[in-house]
């Protein structure tokens, strides 16, 4: 490949070229709508996969691996004649010349531009917090906290001091979106069940799942009625929950290693994770 500014013609004569930045759910279904389109499809995506992010957190708890939620995404396009499927990084978008500019390979023209980029967590303002509170939209992101879970409670096996066994085996996740809650309830069945006879020292069980949200209830775009039965079903999985509750800081505690979250003036020493499960459209 070559990196220049060289303008590519349309491969089916003067039939018009689309552009579709972003292989998730959004342009791939723009792409399949487009097959029986008299024109040509050019799908741009920095991975050769279609990743199916509701299953992340399932990824994030060791239910599933990275290979059961992703699908190359040339096999899902692959019987579409009229698309073509590049591996490469959009930096840019030339709106006169109708152009979008790539990091590897040549810009590619266009008649029509659709970006599905999809979107990512807002911190507020806190460049620091995704150090020490990662969010959970790609595979490196699910198994980053799979891996600190999973070290945590291991961790915990080696340690004899009960207070640092128990900070380790608190986990925090801040956002009570589906994200949030699903997350929440897989950690407890991962405590639960999948790790509860596994370790001779500590109690799997006894690991505590903290829910922190800013807002007045859970699942804030659903009903209402579905939002109080997951927050009861939620406390009765043994997960505390905790509503109108902003996030001042997260911060490193005195050892260096354990992740510190301040809730207003309520101050908790958290060491196993902490997760941010809240979005905003990119």
């Amino acid at each position: 490949m070559t990196n220049g500014s060289a303008r590519i013609p349309a491969s089916h004569g003067d039939r018009p070229r689309v552009v579709v930045v972003g292989a998730g759910f959004g342009g791939l279904e723009a792409a399949r709508k487009l097959a029986r389109s008299p024109v040509d499809v050019t799908v741009i995506d920095r991975r050769n996969y279609h990743l199916f992010q509701p299953l992340l957190y399932q990824v994030a708890t060791a239910a599933l691996s990275p290979a059961d939620i992703a699908q190359p995404i040339r096999a899902v396009l692959r019987d579409q004649q009229n698309a073509t499927v590049l591996l490469d990084e959009v930096i840019g978008v030339d709106v006169a010349a109708r152009r979008v500019e790539t990091r590897f390979g040549a810009d590619q023209s266009y008649d029509y531009l659709i970006l599905a980029t999809g979107s990512q967590y807002a911190y507020f303002g806190h460049d620091d917090w995704p150090r020490l509170a990662p969010g959970l939209k790609s595979i490196d992101d699910a198994t980053l906290i799979r891996r600190r879970v999973l070290f945590a409670f291991e961790e915990a096996e080696n340690v004899t001091d009960p207070e640092i066994r128990q900070r380790l085996l608190t986990f925090v996740l801040v956002g009570a979106g589906p994200t949030g809650v699903e997350m929440a309830g897989a950690l407890v069945e991962l405590a639960h069940a999948s790790l509860s006879r596994d370790f001779r020292h500590i109690n799997p069980h006894t690991a505590h799942i903290l829910l922190v949200e800013a807002g007045p209830r859970v699942l804030s775009g659903f009903p209402e009625r579905l939002a109080s039965f997951a927050e009861h079903s939620l406390e009765r999985m043994g997960v505390e929950v905790l509503l109108d509750t902003p996030i001042e800081a997260l911060q490193q505690s005195h050892a260096g290693k354990k992740d510190c979250l301040s809730q207003d003036a309520d101050h908790r020493d958290e060491g196993g994770c902490c997760t941010a499960t809240k979005a905003l459209a990119h």
